[in-house]
């Protein structure tokens, strides 16, 4: 079993699908469960635990599916030297999937997103010796982070326009406020590079060079339905409009049909199966934007059918490759009758896939059907369903079918069953399959009130295997014939779409390349190694950025009346300039520092004048050490060269100028302006009582800004450790 990182991987998701289960009778009768926590209370963000039909669904696969695969993972992997890595890899993957479904809060639940993105990267990357595993690791990390951003935005927006993050108390829709195409167009790109919609489909194929227990999670029940979760729980607030829709069904039906098409020309069966996920996530975001109640019915049936046959499929692979040595299609022959239990659980899963009854598939797709004929844009939603079926079912036999019939064909190793705990999962999987089509009933307690959640409004729902012959049920007979057709021709249909190579991936390969060469052109151009053009570019974008803003705000100050000026102004403010132009035109550095440091004491004067001696004293300590430890690092350093200095110093003028203008025009602005005293109102009247202190500067740096100075003091005592090791190297290059 691994070891001890065995046994817990297994019991923590058993533990946690017990749990959910009790909840199951009440979310099935209307009822819906929260918890709630305070997180951020300071800025009113709280995680909020939302129990109703679609959170407890997903919570029930996502652990109880995870059951049987860690129990899978630990024959699979249990005796590799890295398998407890591997076991926290996949517990905060978990962890994060449930976080994802369950969190009320968009704040909490993009938190978990990020935790399944980052969980993910590390479980494909898990052969991390495998420069391909490490690459397309890589790839799906850069694809769904780059979507999670546009999505972070989203939620944003969401909260601006709704008042709130929680999902809950988001009240009625969002399609007639003026930021909802943002809001939709955010959404969406986060939902569509997490499901590997196209045009970000190619990553998930990629993704199978992951061990086959976590292809089996991520890529069936769990990860790559995360994007599908998020648009069917945003489809009451954010669904009904015709953007939504028509965004939806196109894309989620380009989807089905272009990743059917690519399966068929797959010789690899996880390949396969991993193109036959891309159909069904294409599909269930075509029947959430469809949006009648019989497609979110459908859709909610369809998500439990993909879940149950697609994760027995991949654990059934995986026990092929482990009892053959291979997955290759085109070699796999005959081997059902060595391996009679992988066999069964293969063929009931792949027979659930190929949605012929009394298989739970055949109801997902009779209700599928039926939505597409009742349906809005009925000839691209059934035409995209039809073929795409039609596909499938041809790709259930060509996964489950042609390697354990026919005559045994010669394999790398002897076929050979493997081990209970690598079978327990496609058994049990295959079997749910099995019982859920004959008592639909079972399946209905978790199908109806998840349809429910998604409309956001009462549903009738009714799942069972058959009543009539109808149109849809013509419609599956006519799958079933076109798919034979399919799966007979399919080695002339492989041949034919292996001269079409998509260029998605290729084109991932250049966006990366022209972003590695743009990131060495832009180091080349600002890391020349030169302190002055740092510092010089520095601030010439600090003036360009103050005078933008200004202009843009037309802010524009009057100049002052000089009248109060008194002798003694004019004398500090003389003695203030004169330190100033001395720091700028001498060629000595020593000179320099003291004529530096003469205007801070100017500024010490000034805070004496206007009645803060405290602040005027900390200015002069501060002043006298400065010019003391920069004096003795000067002694370190070569002279300035004469050439050097005619060379730049007139842009350094320059620049000093725009700089101290545009501070001066900001601090005329804010002097010009009305204050705002309640925070001066608020320290006055806490210091005493809450601080325990007097000296009001003192205590905010202390107590109210305490985290703040700790930051500074750190920053302070890393430039002086860095200024230390410059020293002393400089020291001993000399020595």
């Amino acid at each position: 079993m691994g070891g001890p990182a065995g046994w817990i991987s297994v019991l923590i998701p058993a533990a946690l699908f017990a749990w959910f289960l009790q909840f199951l009778p009440a979310v099935s009768a209307g009822e819906v469960v929260t918890f709630t926590f305070d997180w951020v209370p300071s800025l009113g963000v709280e995680i909020g635990l939302l129990l109703d039909g679609l959170s407890l669904t997903f919570a029930l696969l996502i652990t109880g599916i995870g059951t049987l695969i860690t129990l899978y993972s630990t024959a699979y992997l249990g005796g590799e030297a890295h398998y407890s890595r591997f076991v926290w890899y996949l517990m905060a993957f978990m962890v994060g999937m449930l976080g994802l479904v369950l969190s009320d809060n968009l704040l909490a639940l993009f938190v978990f997103w990020e935790v399944t993105t980052i969980s993910s990267y590390l479980l494909i990357g898990y052969n991390a010796d495998d420069a391909k595993s490490r690459r397309n690791a890589l790839q799906a990390l850069v694809v769904t982070g780059t979507g999670a951003l546009a999505f972070l935005a989203g939620i944003v927006l969401i909260g601006t326009a709704a008042g709130t993050f929680n999902i809950s108390e988001i009240e009625g829709t969002l399609t007639d406020h003026p930021l909802y195409l943002p809001i939709f167009l955010l959404v969406v790109a986060g939902a569509f590079t997490k499901s590997a919609q196209v045009p970000f489909h190619f990553w998930l194929p990629n993704a199978m060079a992951a061990p086959t227990p976590v292809s089996a999670y991520l890529h069936s029940a769990t990860m790559v339905k995360g994007g599908v979760y998020l648009l069917a729980r945003m489809n009451p607030s954010l669904g009904g409009s015709d953007v939504w829709f028509w965004t939806l069904v196109i894309f989620g039906g380009v989807t089905a049909v272009f990743a059917s098409v690519l399966a068929i020309r797959q010789t690899d069966i996880k390949q396969v199966l991993a193109y036959t996920t891309l159909m069904a996530l294409g599909t269930l975001v075509m029947f959430t934007g469809l949006g009648t109640e019989a497609a979110i019915l459908g859709a909610m049936a369809f998500l439990v059918v993909h879940s149950l046959y697609k994760a027995a499929l991949f654990l059934m692979i995986g026990l092929v490759d482990h009892g053959t040595g291979t997955r290759d299609a085109t070699v796999l022959r005959g081997i059902g009758r060595k391996m009679p239990v992988t066999m069964i659980a293969g063929m009931l899963a792949a027979l659930s896939m190929a949605g012929l009854p009394p298989l739970f598939g055949f109801i997902g797709k009779e209700f599928l059907y039926k939505a597409s004929l009742d349906g809005p844009a009925i000839w691209w939603v059934t035409g995209c369903a039809f073929v795409a079926s039609a596909l499938m079912f041809a790709c259930a036999g060509i996964a489950a079918w042609r390697p354990f019939t026919g005559k045994l064909a010669e394999t790398p190793v002897a076929p050979h069953e493997g081990p209970w705990p690598m079978l327990a999962g496609p058994v049990v999987l295959a079997a749910l399959g099995l019982a859920f089509g004959l008592v639909p009933d079972w399946a209905e307690t978790m199908v109806a009130p998840a349809t429910v959640a998604v409309l956001g409004t009462p549903a009738d729902t009714d799942l069972y295997l058959f009543k009539e012959v109808n149109a849809a049920f013509l419609l599956s007979l006519a799958t079933f014939a076109l798919g034979l057709v399919l799966y007979a021709l399919h080695p002339k249909l492989r041949d034919g779409l292996a001269r079409f190579k998509p260029r998605f991936d290729p084109g991932y390969d250049r966006v990366m390349d022209g972003v590695a060469a743009g990131s060495h052109g832009l180091t080349a151009a600002i890391q020349t190694g030169q302190l002055r053009r740092y510092i010089f570019v520095t601030f010439l974008t600090l003036a360009a950025a103050i005078g933008a803003a200004m202009w843009h705000g037309r802010v524009l100050p009057e100049i002052p009346p000089l009248e109060d000026l008194r002798t003694k102004h004019w004398s500090v403010l003389i003695f203030i300039m004169a330190g100033a132009l001395l720091t700028a035109f001498t060629n000595s550095r020593m000179t320099a520092i003291a004529a530096l440091g003469t205007v801070g004491i100017g500024v010490a004067l000034v805070f004496i004048m206007f009645g803060a001696p405290d602040v005027a004293i900390t200015q002069l300590l501060v002043e006298v050490l400065q010019v003391v430890l920069v004096a003795v690092a000067m002694l370190k350093l070569p002279h300035i060269l004469p050439e050097h200095v005619s060379r730049v110093r007139a842009w350094d003028l320059a620049l000093a100028l725009a700089i101290g203008a545009m501070t001066t025009l900001v601090l005329l602005a804010v002097m010009a302006a009305p204050l705002d005293l309640r925070l001066t109102e608020f320290f006055e009247a806490t210091a005493v009582p809450i601080a325990h202190g007097r000296n009001i500067v003192n205590v905010i740096l202390v107590d109210f800004r305490a985290l703040d100075t700790f930051g500074e003091v750190a920053v302070v005592v890393i430039a002086a450790l860095g200024a230390y090791a410059l020293l002393r190297g400089t020291r001993g290059a000399r020595s």
